[in-house]
């Protein structure tokens, strides 16, 4: 192993490797074990009040206890040791790395029969059934609940595990059935294209629970398809359509008396890998595009292929949702819609809330560290 101190930084060769590394004197000081609290694990040391730049007086290996790299400052008296695996991982890497950037897993409209499947009571006090939950969620961007109670606190419980119920225009929770004085086309019998909910919201949410608590009437029928599945396709046979939907934003809204909220979406999501995270679509929340006219020439018909996209058979998975489940979605990847329905021949109740995708990637990481630790 090799070390060289520059002006600025220094260059490092780990053992068993030919490639040499620049690390910058600013971020090894400003990332020097001792510059956080052990108990809350942030960082308590101010890089801004050194009263000049950060520069190595010396650099060496040290192989006393565990291998580290040992760096004495000028101008202040403070030694830093750093781990070298650490510091390998995040010259090889980059960035740290997460354990919940799960590949996703595309599906198609037969689906259903195959969507993960948990038990409400067996999840309650069971870390390593979450941890499967949640991985299910990371992968496949749904999973179906069952033996839920006919409670408004099953639904609290069960969104708990994963994190805490983020309130949204509707607030902590919504019921989906028929009210007297319908502000959203979910709470009339109507008929539901497929949408994700919310778009008119800066952040939209992120994980949406439906609780469904009676299902009698006639009709109903819930389908879901994987928005991620749909825009590969899409990205595939129409590149040109696909870039336009991935670049340009476009407005959503949700006005009534008493609200009047309003945000610019992209209507294909993608991270910052370029690849495609999710998909934002809701024809009864879309504004009047206020893109150029000109630019609509193109626009709009690359969104109308899209939206007969979502309606291929080959990605629609249709059925229906029994009293007693709560299906579970990334509101940002999962597309949904309903079936109309008869309120006149029985029943239809669903009790919804969400939590953040921050939260369940959080519970993710922290249900594996656990579960390894063990």
């Amino acid at each position: 192993m090799q070390i060289d101190l520059h002006s600025d930084g220094l260059s490092i060769q780990f053992e068993a490797e030919q490639a040499r590394h620049y690390l910058n004197y600013y971020w090894l000081r400003d990332n020097c074990p001792e510059s956080f609290d052990p108990q809350t694990r942030e960082r308590v040391f101010d890089i801004s009040e050194l009263p000049q730049a950060p520069k190595a007086r010396s650099a060496v290996f040290s192989t006393t206890d565990e291998p580290q790299l040992v760096i004495h400052w000028q101008h202040e008296d403070h030694i830093s040791h750093y781990d070298l695996a650490w510091l390998q991982a995040r010259c090889t890497a980059g960035k740290r790395p997460d354990p919940a950037a799960i590949p996703r897993k595309l599906w198609y409209g037969d689906h259903y029969q195959h969507f993960q499947r948990f038990h409400f009571h067996a999840l309650k006090d069971a870390p390593a059934e979450q941890l499967r939950w949640a991985k299910s969620l990371l992968e496949e961007g749904v999973a179906i609940i069952d033996q839920m109670p006919d409670s408004d606190a099953g639904l609290t419980t069960l969104a708990n595990l994963l994190g805490c119920i983020r309130p949204s225009v509707a607030g902590d929770y919504f019921e989906v059935k028929v009210h007297a004085v319908p502000v959203n086309l979910s709470y009339t019998a109507a008929a539901l294209e497929m949408h994700t909910d919310t778009p008119a919201e800066e952040m939209a949410p992120g994980i949406q629970f439906l609780h469904c608590r009676v299902n009698t009437a006639t009709g109903g029928e819930s389908l879901f398809l994987d928005g991620v599945a749909a825009a590969t396709t899409f990205r595939e046979q129409y590149p040109e359509d696909f870039r336009l939907l991935s670049e340009k934003r476009i407005p959503f809204y949700y006005d009534h008396e008493d609200f009047d909220w309003r945000a610019y979406q992209r209507v294909i999501e993608l991270d910052d890998h370029g690849e495609i995270s999710g998909v934002t679509v809701s024809q009864h929340m879309a504004d009047a595009f206020d893109l150029p006219q000109e630019e609509l020439d193109d626009y709009y018909p690359a969104f109308v292929r899209f939206l007969k996209l979502l309606k291929d058979p080959r990605f629609l998975a249709t059925f229906r949702l029994n009293a007693g489940e709560c299906i579970v979605f990334d509101n940002h990847r999962i597309v949904h819609g309903r079936a109309s329905y008869d309120p006149s021949s029985g029943d239809r109740h669903l009790r919804g809330c969400y939590i953040d995708r921050g939260e369940l990637r959080s519970r993710y990481r922290t249900l594996l560290r656990q579960s390894e630790s063990r």
